[in-house]
């Protein structure tokens, strides 16, 4: 769970739009492609817990990612490996330190307003996990993919934990499915800094 850190802008989708996967890729190939030619290595840090409905988006992405074999693209968190409150500050520090010049998109699930439950966001810029329940977590992202898996204002900790599984599910399946085809694109395409 997060809250945005400085990002002028983003783009939100609609899961229950029948477009919303080509749109989704779409628009991360574009983040992607725009970004990723100034770095040496990217970075896909899939954050939140298994242990709360709403907050498993990250790790049943990265579970999802888990065996992507393009070069120099790295992914963390994971339903064995989970990147939370409690390890997201030595994960950071570890990818800094074994990762050369790295692209990060930080995926995460999050609240908002109830119009905007089962849309995805994705934009430029860090994310803050953990603000959206009061946690001081350092801010994480050159890109950034949040999926709105319920509303906020009340008793966060507990609407993520009676989030409904279909729509975390949905989401994830849009997410990885899209990183995953645009990442084809991509190498296809384009040769890769090495």
């Amino acid at each position: 769970m997060f809250a945005h850190k400085n990002n002028k802008s983003q783009i939100y989708i609609d899961t229950n739009n029948k477009l919303c996967l080509r749109e989704f890729s779409n628009c991360f190939f574009q983040y992607f492609s725009k970004k990723i030619p100034s770095k040496k290595e990217a970075v896909i840090l899939c954050i939140g817990t298994d242990r709360a409905t709403g907050d498993s988006l990250g790790p049943l992405i990265g579970y999802k990612l888990k065996n992507i074999s393009y070069p120099n693209v790295f992914v963390y968190g994971t339903l064995d490996n989970p990147v939370h409150a409690k390890n997201l500050k030595e994960t950071i520090d570890y990818i800094k330190q074994s990762h050369i010049n790295p692209l990060i998109i930080a995926i995460d699930a999050c609240l908002g307003k109830m119009e905007h439950i089962g849309y995805i966001t994705m934009g430029e810029g860090a994310i803050k996990p953990g603000a959206g329940v009061q946690k001081n977590l350092p801010p994480v992202g050159d890109l950034f993919i949040t999926g709105i898996v319920n509303f906020s204002g009340f008793m966060d900790m507990l609407v993520l934990q009676n989030t409904r599984l279909s729509i975390v599910m949905k989401m994830a399946d849009i997410i990885s499915l899209g990183i995953n085809h645009s990442l084809m694109k991509y190498f296809n395409t384009n040769s890769f800094l090495s």
